[in-house]
């Protein structure tokens, strides 16, 4: 049997043990922000070959069954008081599952805040509108930005009469309206925010919110970007939806082939559930459309959408697709 199989019996801490290997492992997500399970492997073994040196762990030997998950469950309940908590969540693109520690009573903005001035915290809120109002419409959910596009939110674009509306206050005073940042300003914070694991730069050059970004600023993207229906007759905007496997935010996947539906799944997601179907039997389980898996939601909407348009149709679609499979 493989060693995920097998839990090795060892002097492992468990939920009624609260041991230094505890108090060091969370002091690394304090360092490190968030870490996938190949960065925790070895800072785990070495955490608890450190903690009983009679008995050496090898990054083999911690396994996500029998090690990862017990001691981040051990932990997360002594953090219960203080509203952290250690959770995790797969890279939508690589697949990969990462963990973060996050403040679950703190508006992550806020969080921000306590890091960034306040000129660089409205570009970082320009930067999700761009994402989630700009880049993200019915028709194209890219949900993501290129690299020069974020270069040019440094400074927030104005008409006049915005301008004027944001310099007066309501007592007719004057304010000091947003002037923005440099662009040298803006390609440090994206450095920082890429560097901390809220954003990820992809090849195809789209910065898009990674995992820990997802987990912290779930409630904060429904709350910002889900307009309810002010009255019976009037529709609500959706512009952030979940998948309809795991019921996570969905910003890199795909999308029911019907526009009207809203039917959202991550890759992974589709594929489960769609395994050992037949090309006709890949239905919508909402509107039983059925489901090619060509019009995606993420960076991919951009480029297949922008392919289309300047040449080859259907052809270059379907080349799209099998590069990304």
């Amino acid at each position: 049997m493989s060693r995920d199989e097998t839990p090795l019996v060892r002097d492992v801490p468990d939920d009624e043990t609260y041991t230094h290997v505890h108090r060091v492992f969370l002091q690394a997500f304090f360092t490190h922000g968030v870490m996938t399970v190949d960065e925790i492997k070895p800072v785990l073994a070495a955490i608890m070959t450190a903690h009983d040196p009679d008995r050496p762990f090898t990054v083999g030997d911690v396994t996500q069954s029998a090690f990862i998950t017990p001691t981040i469950q051990t932990i997360n309940a002594r953090l219960e008081p203080y509203n952290f908590e250690i959770r995790h969540a797969r890279n939508q693109q690589t697949k990969e599952t990462a963990y973060a520690l996050v403040n679950k009573t703190s508006d992550a903005m806020t969080q921000l805040a306590t890091r960034f001035s306040a000129s660089e915290i409205a570009y970082i809120r320009r930067l999700l509108d761009a994402m989630f109002e700009t880049n993200n419409t019915p028709t194209r959910e890219t949900m993501a930005v290129k690299q020069t596009e974020a270069s040019q939110l440094a400074r927030p674009r104005r008409n006049r009469q915005s301008q004027a509306a944001a310099i007066a206050d309501e007592d007719g005073q004057s304010q000091a309206a947003d002037a923005g940042i440099t662009m040298g300003e803006a390609d440090a914070v994206l450095g920082t925010l890429v560097a901390d694991g809220f954003l990820q730069l992809s090849r195809a050059g789209y910065y898009s919110l990674a995992p820990r970004a997802l987990m912290e600023l779930h409630s904060y993207l429904k709350e910002t970007y889900n307009d309810t229906a002010e009255d019976e007759d009037d529709e609500p905007t959706t512009r952030i939806r979940d998948c309809e496997g795991c019921k996570e935010i969905v910003t890199f996947g795909i999308r029911c082939n019907n526009r009207e539906c809203d039917v959202r799944w991550h890759d992974l997601c589709a594929n489960q559930y769609y395994r050992g179907k037949s090309a006709e039997g890949k239905r919508c389980p909402q509107c039983r459309t059925v489901c090619k898996g060509n019009v995606y939601v993420g960076e991919r909407a951009d480029r297949v959408e922008k392919r289309n348009s300047s040449a080859g149709g259907e052809r270059r679609e379907q080349d799209e697709d099998e590069e990304d499979d």
